[in-house]
């Protein structure tokens, strides 16, 4: 993509009114652009409508009416959710126009330098993280991307002196050309987004567009326990930074003792994240018991997040208090409440069956746990070994209810309860936190950690999850 300033006085479509594109918009606007902005929701669903008409941009609300793209359009933004059989991306592909997403358009736009963080699981903890080291070591981050700011926004008013942290989703990548973050962060790959992707070759395609265009003056930081990751740092021109739970690395940050490379790990071992550099020399960072969060899934995040920082220049002894004091993020195997001996946890950004496994295997104790949603297609057998092994009882919900609960019959599961949805998405989810709370006994655990996104029921994550604490709190 050229930079945004090069379109002045020519047409830049911007597909979808969520927060990137009404970002998007106000920066081709500013720069002299035709700006026009198209959304299928109808005009009273797209409050931000106004804000850009009154800017003077030209909105469109409740359909892609077929004039939408000519050959005079010399661009099109597109919302990262809006997949490329869409009618309006299909016109730009016949007609060979370029379409990028936000990520393109804040990069071009950027004095500062970028990190970006992707990945299957543990993306938006580790950003959030990332964020926190940098500002205790004084390095003034900018925390962008899916969580909070648009990036077209933090490039406009990020200084040269700071780093923008980005998470970054498979979709947003998909759409870039010369996205060149200083530090990559690859935090792992499972099967997942394939309805949108369309195969796994396509998904990771896509997430490897974070290393297309970095240099060996960049650090790209991978797990060395993904087998796909590792596969992909072969093609990478950047300096490598791995990280590992469960190897001792020559160069990169790592657990001492390593864990077990099975799930099943030693609570008694007094495991260090350590660091070692390009000359050998050892550095231990914090003690692993010491993390704010638990979870093996988190202590891997806490790796990333360390390698990370080192590598946008955070002295190493910066590093272990924010390590200890951080809480994790709103969704995210987040402590609720305790009630009468039960402990509530709202885990709703585990937006699939990697995510789930590995937050259920982090918590102690007799396992609830309510999940479903959206149907992609799978048949979540994957779950069958957890149910067998820590799940007490399941209440299901959403469109994949009843393919989950075959699996847990499968696993041979006494308590599992299907919930009928009612006719407000809200009351079958308080009718799931009333069903769990009535099978669940003092000492366990109440987790909802679906497995599956949220769009069949609820408009996102955030939503769901708030519902699930409001429930909690009031039962």
């Amino acid at each position: 993509m050229n930079h945004p300033s090069l379109y002045r006085g020519q047409q830049v479509v911007v597909l979808g009114l969520a927060k990137s594109g009404v970002s998007a918009a106000k920066v081709f606007h500013t720069l002299g652009a035709e700006v026009v902005v198209n959304d299928k929701k109808t005009r009273e669903q797209s409050p931000e409508a106004g804000e850009l008409e009154a800017l003077g941009i030209t909105v469109i609300c409740g359909s892609h009416p077929d004039h939408l793209i000519t050959e005079h359009t010399a661009l099109v933004v597109k919302n990262p959710g809006i997949p490329y059989q869409a009618p309006p991306v299909q016109q730009a592909l016949q007609f060979g126009i370029e379409i990028v997403t936000e990520v393109e358009v804040a990069y071009a736009l950027s004095p500062a330098p970028m990190i970006g963080i992707t990945g299957s699981n543990g993306k938006t903890t580790t950003t959030t993280w990332i964020g926190e080291l940098l500002q205790t070591a004084g390095l003034s981050p900018i925390v962008a991307g899916n969580i909070g700011t648009p990036l077209c926004e933090a490039a406009t008013r990020a200084e040269a002196s700071q780093w923008i942290v980005a998470e970054l989703s498979s979709f947003q990548l998909k759409g870039t050309s010369s996205f060149r973050p200083r530090v990559g962060v690859l935090l792992n790959l499972a099967e997942t987004h394939l309805d949108y992707h369309g195969s796994m070759e396509d998904y990771v395609a896509s997430k490897a567009r974070l290393f297309a265009n970095m240099t060996p003056e960049d650090t790209a930081v991978l797990s060395w326990d993904d087998p796909i990751c590792r596969e992909l740092a072969t093609t990478v021109q950047a300096k490598l930074l791995p990280f590992s739970l469960t190897q001792r690395l020559e160069q990169g940050v790592y657990m001492e003792p390593p864990y077990p490379t099975a799930p099943e790990e030693s609570e008694a071992v007094d495991r260090q994240i350590v660091y070692r550099d390009s000359k050998g020399s050892l550095q231990e960072i914090v003690a692993v018991s010491e993390l704010g969060i638990p979870g093996r899934h988190n202590a891997a995040n806490a790796l990333a997040a360390v390698a990370a920082s080192l590598a946008a220049g955070a002295p190493a002894e910066k590093l272990a208090l924010p390590l200890r004091e951080f809480r994790g993020v709103e969704h995210r195997l987040e402590l609720v409440s305790i009630k009468n001996g039960i402990t509530y946890y709202n885990d709703s950004k585990a937006t699939n069956p990697t995510a789930t496994t590995m937050s259920v295997r982090s918590l102690k104790g007799g396992i609830i746990l309510i999940a479903g949603g959206l149907d992609r297609g799978s048949d979540y057998m994957e779950l069958l070994p957890l149910f067998q092994e820590r799940v007490k009882g399941l209440v299901v919900i959403g469109q994949t209810r009843e393919k989950l609960a075959r699996v847990a019959e499968l696993a041979g599961l006494a308590s599992v309860i299907i919930v009928e949805p009612e006719e407000v998405a809200d009351d079958t989810l308080r009718a799931a936190v009333r069903h769990a709370a009535l099978i669940a006994e003092p000492g366990d655990t109440i987790l909802l950690s679906p497995a599956c996104a949220s769009w069949d029921m609820f408009a996102s994550y955030e939503q769901r999850g708030r519902i699930f604490k409001d429930s909690a709190h009031t039962l």
